[in-house]
């Protein structure tokens, strides 16, 4: 069959959920031990990657739709099956994703709107999963700008604003005011929310804006030269509620302590464990020292194992090791299980050869001088006192 531009049933009703469709391409494609199959349709309910938006699931027929794409008005599903070029197939959206991305990209529409109307920004980027939506904006955005464009984004939401889908003529849209981010080619489709947003979009929308549900800013941030925000609406924005609500009752809970005073609780033991951090690792610094002070002045070369030292505290002691001993100094922080961090050095004989046979012997990763090296391996303990303490200059 001859393939032309797919039919878009989607631009005819975005709550449709099943269609019958004609098989008019399917080609396998193989990767490694993966086969799947490329297949066009003479029409289609599936919206495909288009917009920023992400595309469609369901089954078309037995197959699991993959994936779908759109180049030249030609859409193509990616399926986990092999369909018969020539027969009708029998195709089913998953309702709950579309819904779902409809009540995002709704939302968006209102959200860019209002910052466009307010502040004259632009959305410059737009990008809808099935985890995060993210916009950009060529302007900087307070956090209580935010806080105003959410407010009147959910009051419009309240009012149930009718969303209604255009295509206007050439003519018309000359004297139209929109919002596009690129220049479009063809026809052109109009989204209209209410008096709050006019927009060219390719994308389904839900029918009225109470729809949508509400819409909650979830983060904001610089983001070259503007803002990036991550909004979410309708059951996305409940269902991170509840997510957000269940791990504050977890932490009151554990700590005893009502959700108001939560952050001064949780400050306070961050300053606690701060205090109760810096007491260990004073108590292992004098533990260390004590360690250095019980080594034998006659003794040449010196290795220690310790756990939990600052990587200054470490050096300092590696040099007071080599005031005292002649030969190869080391000290090694870590576990043979996770693996250690050391520092090396000598005032007479050369680390650099003593980080080979590590490296070697050991697979450590070290760099430095001939007076002192430092890196990480993961080894046995016995076998580094080894290398290091039985270490004979050739």
């Amino acid at each position: 069959m001859e393939i032309t531009m797919t039919k878009k049933l989607y631009d005819l009703d975005a709550y449709a959920t099943e269609f019958d469709a004609v098989v008019v391409s399917c080609e396998a494609q193989t990767e490694g031990e993966k086969t799947e199959y490329q297949v066009i349709l003479d029409q289609t309910l599936f919206f495909p990657e288009e917009g920023g938006q992400s595309p469609d699931k369901g089954v078309l027929g037995r197959a699991n739709v993959l994936n779908v794409q759109i180049k030249n008005d030609v859409i193509t599903h990616t399926v986990d099956a092999p369909l018969k070029v020539g027969t009708s197939v029998h195709g089913q959206l998953d309702w709950k994703h579309r819904f779902s991305n409809m009540q995002q990209h709704s939302g968006e529409h209102i959200f860019s709107g209002t910052v466009n109307r307010l502040y004259g920004f632009h959305n410059v980027g737009f990008h809808l999963s099935d985890n995060i939506v993210t916009m950009d904006f060529d302007g900087v955005l307070t956090e209580e700008d935010v806080k105003r464009v959410e407010t009147l984004v959910n009051e419009a939401i309240v009012k149930n604003l009718p969303i209604t889908i255009s295509y206007p003529t050439k003519e018309e849209l000359k004297t139209m005011e929109y919002r596009s981010k690129i220049e479009i080619e063809g026809q052109v489709r109009i989204v209209t929310i209410g008096d709050v947003d006019v927009c060219a979009c390719c994308a389904p929308h839900v029918r009225y804006s109470g729809e949508i549900g509400m819409l909650k800013v979830m983060s904001l941030a610089n983001y070259k030269g503007g803002v990036r925000l991550s909004i979410l609406c309708g059951f996305r924005a409940l269902e991170a509620f509840r997510e957000k609500n269940c791990i504050i009752n977890a932490l009151t809970n554990s700590l005893t302590s009502s959700q108001e005073v939560l952050p001064d609780r949780v400050e306070k033991l961050k300053a606690e464990n701060q205090d109760y951090k810096y007491r260990l690792a004073q108590a292992k610094q004098k533990l260390l020292e004590l360690k250095i002070a019980e080594i034998p002045a006659e003794q040449k070369n010196v290795v220690l194992f310790t756990q939990d030292i600052e990587n200054l505290v470490m050096r300092n002691a590696v040099n007071r090791l080599m005031a005292s001993h002649e030969g190869i100094c080391g000290i090694f922080i870590g576990t043979e299980e996770e693996g250690y961090s050391f520092i090396i050095g000598s005032a007479g004989e050369d680390c650099t050869k003593v980080a080979s046979i590590l490296r070697e012997r050991a697979g450590a990763k070290c760099g430095g001088s001939k007076q002192m090296v430092q890196g990480s391996v993961k080894a046995a303990e016995a076998l580094l006192k080894e290398l290091v303490t039985e270490y004979e200059p050739v």
